[in-house]
């Protein structure tokens, strides 16, 4: 028994050494810098102020958070939106079709999404595919204003996260009872009233699963918004990374940073709450 120990804490060590390094003492440093102050020419001063926690409510960044709040939640929706049709598509498709169509969506990760993003201008710029074709077949007369706005930074995060969001819905939908979905047609409930009566209910796990993954992760996806917002739009992961290397204010960048932080887990404690219940509940 004490040799079978000794090897799951052999197993754990590698683990638990990448954890330290890697995660926790730089989380302990961030922490740190958070509560100095910063010189005029970007140096620290290593004097302990909560002033960069409160400049963090200042009407400015408190406008920028809402702002990707907002382009987050409906990033997120649009993925709820496309994942669940997709997921129940799949339910009536054979094992093999199945496999495949979950393969297509995972072979974007083979890609390193940096790159898979600046694709986008391709499509997306004035001169780009999609104005092009619309152009092409009258569509419209003149080129839509695809990128460099709101617009642009969604539809990268989009594309992007949606995995993410497919992924949970998908494992949720496929663990359903399907007998139930055919027990409500058959009493001539309308697709819309299956949806909202069967398939949400019994899946709604998936659904805060995959939220989580995708609207977390919007928030700070500053590469997305430098590429398709053109820099224009500042959201709360550019205002970060812009505090270490263009302001070189790194205390308050810090700061922001754990703020971000404490927001994560508190989405984390919330999902786990309602999540929980709703288990308990059978759904609702």
């Amino acid at each position: 028994m004490k040799k079978n120990k000794l090897f799951q804490y052999f197993l754990l060590f590698p683990v638990i050494i990448y954890s330290f390094l890697l995660i926790l003492i730089p989380l302990i440093y961030v922490l740190f810098l958070s509560f100095c102050k910063n010189d005029s020419y970007g140096g620290m001063i290593y004097e302990f102020t909560l002033s960069n926690y409160l400049t963090i409510f200042d009407f400015t960044y408190m406008m920028i958070l809402l702002k990707s709040a907002l382009i987050a939640l409906i990033a997120t929706l649009i993925c709820a939106f496309i994942s669940y049709p997709f997921s129940i598509f799949l339910m009536d498709k054979s094992e093999r079709t199945r496999s495949f169509l979950i393969k297509l969506v995972m072979i974007p990760f083979l890609t390193n999404s940096l790159i898979r993003t600046y694709g986008w201008i391709v499509l997306l710029r004035k001169n780009g595919v999609i104005n092009s074709a619309l152009i092409g077949t009258g569509i419209i007369s003149k080129p839509l204003s695809l990128m460099y706005n709101n617009l642009g930074i969604i539809i990268g995060m989009v594309y992007t996260l949606l995995p993410f969001m497919i992924l949970p819905i998908y494992s949720a939908v496929s663990k359903m009872d399907y007998s139930l979905v055919e027990a409500a047609k058959d009493l001539g409930a309308s697709k819309w009233k299956v949806f909202k009566e069967v398939i949400l209910p019994s899946t709604i796990s998936g659904l805060f699963n995959g939220s989580l993954m995708v609207f977390i992760p919007a928030i700070g996806y500053f590469f997305i918004s430098d590429i398709l917002g053109g820099g224009k739009v500042m959201i709360i992961g550019n205002l970060i990374k812009n505090q270490f290397l263009t302001a070189r204010n790194w205390p308050f960048g810090s700061a922001i940073s754990i703020f971000l932080i404490l927001i994560t887990f508190l989405l984390v404690k919330l999902y786990k709450k309602i999540g929980g219940k709703m288990d308990d509940l059978g759904g609702f």
